[in-house]
């Protein structure tokens, strides 16, 4: 049986644990909320950029020794920023928990942040935000939500935008960290063949420097209604993304969202993907998506198709949108949606990782750890009548707004 343990250390550090005990492995994150959400438009992209920096070289250990040290023993260092996080996290087996934990702790807390590697990697994030810009499936997801997100915090880019990269300096990297960085937004979350006592004795013993406790308030997301977008590029396939803001982490209308999404366009038996590209044949890729932050969440549907493809496929959309808003669903229906739905999340948890990523989030945004049969009962909870009120709520046309990023000047106009 798994074992869950929360301790909020005297620092206000929250230690997280499940140990699992018929593993050999562990995934261990060390977590800060903080990201692109709480920066400005003269920083955007600080988080990420520190998040580079972590992997750049300590006081005790050069870049390449921080990778040899967790390599040469099998494991893996990784690190992402979100909009609202950022995680540095490795995996390892568990007789090196001590040494994984000894290396992050070392990066987060004594990074050099050298001009020198601040200027060669502000032009390593200008080549992946170039890759972004030269990937049109990546970039109308960021064009979206600056679009529904206009003037907010959350609009803008995780990665940032190439005149502040290149402005970012040590000193910046500092202050971000001293205004951002505190032991009350600090999350240390380990699964697998962890103890949950091994992990405090280790937090007290490597985290030496005091991160003081920051006090900051996120400004709250009204939603609202935006205006359509279109972007010219030279490509040969159309892309389209149409959607909407709607129930963030703390509504509990957000399962039924998430039930909904999946019957809208997860998976190859999904209606979008019935509908557009096996009854019809066109667009390859079509999917739906739900991004969720702590107040609101992005809704949407996206499509990649040719230009003489691109009417009828958007009129599919919208026609299952009316679908869904006049027609009850069957309970078959619904009762597959949501077997594929608690299968996928079941099956994600075989990873010591998704584990770590899973209790990571619901501490931070529930300040629990939600158990998997919390989840799985109110998927089951859904009803019929739930999917019919909730598509009349966030799939009206008149509220959706939507991108196109296309060579054809004409598709914008024709895209609803």
């Amino acid at each position: 049986m798994n074992h869950f343990n929360i301790t909020e250390l005297p620092s206000g550090i929250r230690v997280v644990s499940e140990n699992i005990p018929y593993l050999k492995s562990f995934s261990l994150g060390f977590w800060f909320d903080v990201g692109s959400r709480d920066e400005n438009p003269d920083n955007n992209g600080i988080s990420h950029f520190l998040e580079h920096m972590f992997f750049k070289g300590t006081k005790r250990r050069t870049a390449k020794q921080i990778a040899d040290e967790i390599e040469s023993l099998g494991g893996y260092l990784n690190a992402f920023t979100s909009k609202e996080h950022t995680c540095i996290y490795g995996r390892g087996l568990s007789r090196h928990l001590s040494k994984t934990f000894n290396v992050i702790a070392d990066m987060i807390q004594f990074s050099l942040f050298r001009e020198s590697d601040i200027k060669k990697e502000a032009a390593v994030i200008i080549d992946e935000l170039k890759d972004i810009e030269d990937s049109p499936e990546e970039l109308i997801f960021d064009k979206f939500e600056n679009k529904i997100y206009l003037k907010h915090n959350l609009g803008m880019p995780i990665i940032g935008r190439e005149e502040i990269i290149l402005r970012i300096n040590s000193r910046a990297l500092s202050s971000f960290i001293r205004d951002n960085y505190g032991f009350n937004n600090f999350y240390i979350v380990a699964s697998g063949a962890v103890d949950h006592q091994k992990i405090i004795e280790l937090t007290n013993k490597y985290i030496v420097r005091d991160f003081s406790t920051v006090r900051k308030k996120r400004s709250g997301y009204n939603c609202k209604p935006a205006a359509d977008l279109f972007i010219y590029k030279d490509i040969l396939q159309s892309h389209l993304v149409i959607g909407r803001t709607t129930y963030g982490f703390k509504d509990k209308k957000r399962t039924a969202v998430n039930v909904l999404s999946h019957l809208l366009g997860e998976g190859s038996s999904s209606r979008l993907f019935q509908a557009v590209r096996e009854k019809n044949g066109i667009a390859y890729q079509i999917n739906s998506f739900l991004n969720s932050y702590y107040d609101v969440s992005t809704f949407g549907v996206y499509m990649s198709t040719n230009e003489k493809s691109f009417d009828k496929a958007s009129s599919l959309i919208y026609n299952e949108f009316r679908k869904l808003r006049t027609k009850k669903i069957s309970d078959r229906e619904l009762k597959r949606v949501k077997e594929y739905l608690k299968g996928n999340i079941l099956m994600n948890l075989e990873s010591t990782t998704n584990r770590m990523l899973r209790i990571a989030n619901s501490v931070i945004y529930l300040g629990k750890i939600k158990k998997i049969e919390e989840t799985v009962k109110e998927i089951d909870a859904v009803s019929t009548n739930d999917i019919l009120e909730l598509s009349n709520d966030i799939l009206e046309e008149k509220y959706l707004s939507k991108v196109v990023i296309s060579s054809k000047n004409h598709l914008l106009q024709t895209a609803a």
